[in-house]
């Protein structure tokens, strides 16, 4: 009996020493993923800083960069956001980091999409035809990139860094990432058209050519402002409006501006009466029937007499009304 219980508890022992030894194998195993998963975050957001060095430097200084070569520059500052995005989506995140993951897919995702609309219309924004219409386009993607570097700091590296702590792993964080230098400066239009304006060979942020001119700066419906060329999404309550903002960017005084508002081949009109020069007014045009799912709206500033470049006095806007 005392041999079979001497025996009874040497297996015990050996049974708990196996299972704190593969106990420990596991939590090892477990820290050293989640160690992984923050080193390779870290090194995308360390070569995330240098693209936005090389894209934000090119705004500040251009240097003696020619249109096609600065739109070169920056196609290839989007290039680098496209990779970035793909190495955040093939990230083999532990799974207490699952969440941490999506919020930083949405980083990159916000990052990417804006970088992609930037290098999309910055030739446009360089040149005489659409610029100013392209340079607030820009601005408003500047908006995005900073929604990405506020995602970032308020709820992916405190998730991170949270779960590192959690784990054991006190001498290893996440740094912060930082798109966007400067704080709100690159929101401000006027400043992106003077950054625009010292590439060599530009006529970016300068107003239509002629005593008459008028020119489409920016469509919203409620809160959200709609942007050229790329799906937009808008909750619906009520009788949606959609306000046309128009800008006096010759030398008169222009009265009885036209804007016109077509929802599937509906035509909606609403006037302007004075429009002063260097001033912008809005036109607010009720959307009735309302919109269903995803629409196709065209908005068209009717020249006035006299006015001679009509390039930025349209868009077309695809929305998906929810």
């Amino acid at each position: 009996m005392l041999r079979r219980l001497l025996a009874l508890g040497a297996a015990l022992v050996v049974l708990i020493l196996v299972v704190l030894g593969v106990k420990g194998c596991l939590d090892s195993r477990a820290r050293g993923a989640l160690t992984d998963y923050a080193g390779e975050v870290e090194q995308i957001v360390n070569e995330t800083s240098q693209t936005s060095k090389a894209f934000f430097g090119k705004l500040e200084d251009p240097g003696n960069l020619s249109v096609t070569e600065f739109s070169g520059a920056v196609n290839a500052d989007r290039s680098a956001m496209d990779t970035l995005l793909g190495r955040v989506e093939g990230l083999s995140a532990p799974g207490e980091m699952s969440g941490a993951q999506k919020s930083l897919e949405i980083v990159y995702e916000l990052r990417d999409a804006a970088m992609d609309t930037i290098a999309n219309k910055m030739k446009t924004a360089l040149g005489e035809a659409g610029a100013q219409q392209a340079t607030a386009a820009i601005a408003r993607q500047m908006q995005k990139l900073l929604a990405s570097d506020v995602t970032y700091e308020s709820v992916t590296r405190p998730e991170i860094n949270g779960k590192l702590s959690d784990n054991g792993i006190e001498d290893q964080e996440v740094p912060k990432s930082t798109f966007v230098p400067d704080g709100t400066k690159w929101l401000d239009e006027a400043e992106v058209a003077k950054a625009l304006g010292q590439v060599s060979g530009t006529t970016a942020g300068t107003p239509s050519s002629g005593t008459h001119g008028l020119g489409l700066v920016g469509v919203r419906i409620g809160e959200s402002e709609l942007v050229p060329e790329v799906p937009n999404s808008v909750v619906v309550e009520g009788t949606p409006e959609i306000e046309v903002e128009v800008e006096n960017q010759g030398e008169s005084t222009e009265n009885g501006v036209t804007v016109v508002v077509t929802v599937n081949g509906k035509e909606t009109t609403e006037e302007i009466p004075t429009l002063e020069v260097g001033v912008a007014e809005t036109a607010v045009v009720p959307l009735t029937p309302t919109p269903e799912g995803l629409t196709e709206l065209e908005i068209e500033v009717e020249p006035v007499p006299g006015e001679e470049f009509t390039a930025n006095n349209e868009a077309t806007y695809t929305v998906n009304f929810e």
